[in-house]
């Protein structure tokens, strides 16, 4: 599920910044931007240790 979430969010920030209005096309910041995403997604997602999983 993690995974899934981290990839999403990856994928929708290129996805809606690459719309045209702004002149369109994927640049190397929005692709930086969106694994910045991404790992942000992963890392907020991530189980705690000390607690156990019910």
């Amino acid at each position: 599920m993690r995974t899934f979430l981290a990839v999403a969010a990856g994928l929708a920030v290129i996805y809606f910044g690459s719309q045209p209005p702004e002149g369109g096309g994927v640049t190397n910041a929005l692709v930086v931007l969106g694994l910045v995403a991404a790992a942000l997604v992963w890392f907020l997602t991530k189980p705690k240790s000390d607690k156990p999983v019910s």
